[in-house]
């Protein structure tokens, strides 16, 4: 019982360094992977996870605490990704030992029989045996060779074994070394990467449309690697001077593209017109220091101007939501802090804060009774319209705590915090008035874009790896490992020569490089062993019971 209890690790480490169990393990990665593309992920947005979880109840609160919206970080895909690991580095191993043991040993020797080997040949030449020695050596020069005297060989003859194809193992080496190369790289770009979205309003020439990525505080969300501590981001400066799109009639966007001036560390400092310039477009980045900066997403920032009854005038362009991304109806808000001036006491000053929330649509199109709801019909900028509701009251500006910046707070609406004084509909250049003569204007809108910010320095070493694998998997294919016997006796004033062909790996093609080489070796015409047998090279198998001695 005790020996079969301390047996168990052993088995259990032969059983995991199987390369049948690497290949399970492998398709578990995949399929353990699958969750983690149909549903939403904390990593990616953890708004969407909540709003799954709200929609789903009971549902999705098992696939959270089965970690289905954590599923890169989870216990269950590290341990499977781990144990693919292990399982590799220990079915290479041995592998990359004997095959080292096979490179430096020679082929074994000639068998007694070689008439008994599925591919074989005898003949006579009328050459010395010195002579057909050499041409052996010809033949089978840049092959692994072992040359047998008479007095060692099994049959008393002297013979030589000759084997090529080595490459192929090797590649194969090569193939899942290069996998398990991947596997770190992407291990450790996950333990140092950065990535940080941060929206930018296109064309204002104002700091709303520039961005520097000198610290984590500029962006508006930001994600990163354990080992990165946040202070190795690369200096570097991004002015955005419009954003383009192109749409079919029905509204499918079918391109989107972004003028940016750019600038490193040095030149940051330079007025934005000695800036280098590039065009963003999807799937095509700006890479800077290895940084790679996506143009990822777009929407639209509404202007409004506020005038106060003491004449003074605030201008705001705030980037609102897209929530319906076909037609880009989208909603956000808007809160503005009174001037000083005007309340003395921070206390009422509080209470005087104006805000908005509503609807953004850049085709307006009023639909509903009166024709007072708004809905967009096209994603493009034709007649932008507004339809909000006007609140005054503490805002939570000064409140310390973090808000949503495209809703005002709910719990400040529902307990009075905030009155609503209107609900308007405006289109460019209306306004309205409040009670105290506070005017809010709609002057159009922005359109904005939001940039990715990322950085891996592992991605040129996964790119190497995923090359290299492709290499070695083609070379596996296409080399095959064969090995040659040919034993050669005196006759007469000739020489018989006897070979024999042993295909290491598949035999497709085999029997005609055989053919080949025997025709070679007995000087004879080529193909004329595929006419004299009326064979497929390739079913030379089908024949052994002949001998394939010539036919009179």
């Amino acid at each position: 019982m005790l020996k079969t209890i301390l047996s168990l690790p052993k088995k259990g480490w032969q059983w995991l360094t199987k390369m049948k169990t690497a290949l399970v393990l492998l398709f578990l990665l995949a399929l353990a992977a699958i969750p983690g593309a149909l549903l939403p992920q904390r990593s990616l947005n953890e708004g969407k996870v909540a709003e799954y979880i709200d929609a789903n109840g009971k549902t999705a609160e098992v696939f959270d605490k089965l970690q289905l919206f954590d599923v890169f970080g989870s216990t269950w895909f590290v341990a499977i990704y781990v144990l693919l690991f292990i399982s590799l580095v220990g079915c290479i191993l041995p592998r990359s030992i004997d095959h080292y043991k096979a490179l430096r040993s020679s082929p074994p020797p000639a068998p007694k029989r070689l008439d008994r080997m599925p591919y074989h040949y005898s003949g006579t030449v009328d050459e010395s045996v010195e002579d057909v020695q050499k041409s052996l050596r010809e033949e089978f020069k840049g092959w692994n060779v072992n040359e047998v005297d008479k007095e060692n060989d099994r049959a008393g003859a002297w013979s030589m074994s000759a084997e090529k194809g080595y490459l192929r193992e090797a590649a194969n080496l090569i193939f899942h070394l290069s996998l398990v190369g991947i596997l770190i790289a992407v291990a450790m770009g996950k333990m140092v990467y950065y990535e940080g979205q941060v929206i930018v309003v296109a064309g204002t020439d104002t700091e709303q449309s520039q961005f520097c990525n000198s610290a984590v505080s500029n962006f508006d969300s930001f994600r990163n690697g354990p080992v990165f501590d946040g202070t190795g981001l690369t200096p570097f400066c991004v002015n955005v001077k419009d954003f383009k799109a192109d749409y079919l009639q029905n509204g499918q966007a079918v391109g989107f593209e972004s003028n940016i001036d750019y600038a490193g560390k040095e030149d940051a400092f330079k007025p934005t017109e000695e800036w280098e310039h590039e065009t963003l477009k999807v799937n095509h980045p700006l890479r800077i220091e290895g940084n790679r900066v996506y143009l990822q997403g777009h929407g639209y920032a509404p202007t409004f101007t506020i005038k106060w009854p003491n004449g003074e005038k605030r201008t705001e362009t705030v980037q609102f939501r897209p929530d319906d991304m076909t037609y880009f109806l989208s909603s956000g808000a808007v809160r503005w802090d009174p001037p000083a001036g005007m309340y003395p006491d921070l206390q009422e000053r509080r209470q005087n804060q104006i805000s908005l929330q509503g609807l953004f649509a850049p085709s307006a199109e009023w639909t509903g009774p009166n024709g007072k709801v708004l809905s967009s019909n096209f994603p493009a900028m034709r007649d932008p319209a507004v339809a909000i509701d006007i609140y005054r009251g503490d805002t939570g500006l000064d409140g310390g705590r973090s808000q949503n910046i495209f809703a005002l707070d709910s719990e400040a609406l529902h307990s009075g915090q905030m009155q609503m004084l209107d609900r308007v509909n405006l289109e460019k250049g209306e306004s309205v008035t409040l009670d105290d003569g506070t005017e809010i204007t709609f002057d159009g809108a922005k359109e904005f874009v939001n940039l990715q910010v990322s950085k891996d320095p592992t991605t040129t070493w996964v790119l190497v790896f995923a090359v290299l694998m492709l290499a070695s998997l083609v070379a596996s294919l296409a080399v095959k490992r064969r090995r040659f016997w040919v034993r050669i006796t005196p006759e007469g004033e000739g020489t018989r020569i006897q070979i024999a062909g042993l295909s290491r790996t598949d035999s497709a093609g085999w029997g005609r490089e055989f053919n080949r080489c025997a025709e070679r070796l007995l000087g004879l015409e080529e193909e004329a062993l595929d006419e004299e047998y009326d064979v497929d090279s390739d079913d030379w198998e089908d024949h052994v019971d002949d001998h394939l001695e010539p036919r009179g």
